[in-house]
């Protein structure tokens, strides 16, 4: 979080929820994300193979006022701006861009039937069908080398990656401080509690997914675990990857097992239904994404009483780099990204009350990039102060 006002904001979501409580609200609810981020919408692997185009970060995930997820969305894009050194009315406009292809995709799907928006999703033909004429022969060239690299990345792409191939099969390499097998872990007895811990959860977990993927699981088995360093928003919880081996010793799964924790929006929203964190996070994606990892899962761990959710690591999964976004590409990617959130929320919430409260002009679009503006602000100063206390020794930082 310390490296800019946009790293800052990416890990703040839990004072944005405090900001946005006292707000006003239409008072129609929505499954929403919680953290409706620009850097939380990416490729993934659908479970038929085909790369799709979605929300991709549910830590969050809470039945909720949907205009929060859309002030997220906006002023990450004011703030993008900001840290790529765009003019204020730059910020603006593209915090505008995304509200405005939020409100339109509202609108466009108000007299779709319920199967028409349930089935509704964006792959990557979509995306380069839509907006390949405003690239340059350069620029297509790198795009069409990018979504080639990500088709590549799958569980075998991570071996070479993550494993290395030992007289005795293969186990997961030592990349320190990110990854660190279990058994390189100076107290012996944490890593015996954490290996049984998780060995015994895998039992939980396959009962928390269907049972046609309980069958193609207990077909795998457990090869090597590491603790994994997680991202900017999770700091401070406990995160592991699992290898897996099928057949072959050449055909391997990873498996991500992340702690989940009460979301930041449940200080002020309603509890989750769900009693367990992960069950939590799990059903968010399912309900808000056209289609969801097949391996999503969730578990309690019996002595620690952590909550985790399981899912795939790696799995053709892509974000945008937007640091290195030019204007004309971030009000490319505010139009997607504001069509995509807009789906989402219409498959939980009933779209036609919030296309009539969204309206047909652009006040609400031209209310929200004001206020975004404003909270880009005010997060340069947080920034500011956030660096000052760690400067100060008031914070404990580490590079």
């Amino acid at each position: 979080m310390a490296v800019s006002p946009f790293t800052f904001f990416r890990g703040a979501a839990k004072l944005m929820a405090l900001d946005l409580a006292d707000s006003p609200v239409s008072g129609i609810d929505a499954q929403i994300c919680g953290d409706a981020h620009l850097s939380n919408f990416g490729f993934y692997a659908a479970p038929d193979r085909a790369l799709v185009f979605d929300l991709n970060d549910f830590d969050e995930t809470l039945p909720g006022p949907w205009e929060w997820d859309v002030k997220r969305l906006a002023t990450s894009f004011a703030i993008a701006a900001q840290n790529n050194g765009f003019e204020n009315a730059d910020a603006l406009e593209l915090a505008e861009e995304a509200t405005r292809a939020y409100r339109n995709g509202i609108r466009q799907l108000v007299d779709r039937d319920y199967l028409d928006v349930w089935y509704h999703r964006l792959d990557d033909t979509d995306l380069w069908d839509a907006f390949a004429d405003d690239l340059t022969k350069k620029e297509r060239k790198a795009s069409k080398k990018s979504l080639r690299k990500i088709r590549r990345r799958d569980s075998r792409h991570a071996l070479g990656k993550l494993a290395e191939e030992t007289p005795t099969g293969h186990r997961i390499i030592s990349q320190p401080p990110l990854i660190i097998p279990l058994r390189e872990l100076k107290q012996t007895a944490t890593a015996e509690a954490i290996r049984s811990e998780l060995t015994h959860a895998f039992d939980d977990y396959l009962a928390s997914v269907p049972d046609h993927l309980g069958v193609l699981l207990n077909r795998f088995r457990f090869i090597d675990l590491a603790v994994k360093v997680v991202g900017v928003g999770s700091v401070g919880t406990r995160c592991f990857i699992a290898l897996l081996e099928g057949k072959h010793t050449g055909e391997p799964l990873f498996l991500q097992i992340k702690e989940a924790t009460r979301s930041v929006l449940e200080d002020h929203l309603a509890d989750s239904q769900y009693s367990n964190s992960g069950r939590r996070v799990v059903e968010g994606p399912r309900l808000m994404q056209a289609a969801s990892d097949s391996f999503l899962g969730w578990t309690e761990a019996e002595t620690s009483g952590h909550d985790y959710y399981w899912r795939q690591l790696k799995d053709m999964k892509g974000s945008a780099e937007v640091e290195d976004m030019h204007l004309e590409k971030l009000q490319r990617y505010a139009l997607i990204c504001g069509r995509t959130l807009a789906r989402a929320h219409a498959r939980s919430a009933d779209v036609r009350p919030i296309a009539e409260y969204l309206g047909k002009g652009d006040k609400f679009d031209r209310a929200i990039g004001q206020f975004a503006i404003r909270y880009a602000n005010q997060n340069q100063t947080d920034y500011q102060h956030f660096r000052a206390a760690i400067d100060n020794n008031e914070i404990p930082a580490h590079p």
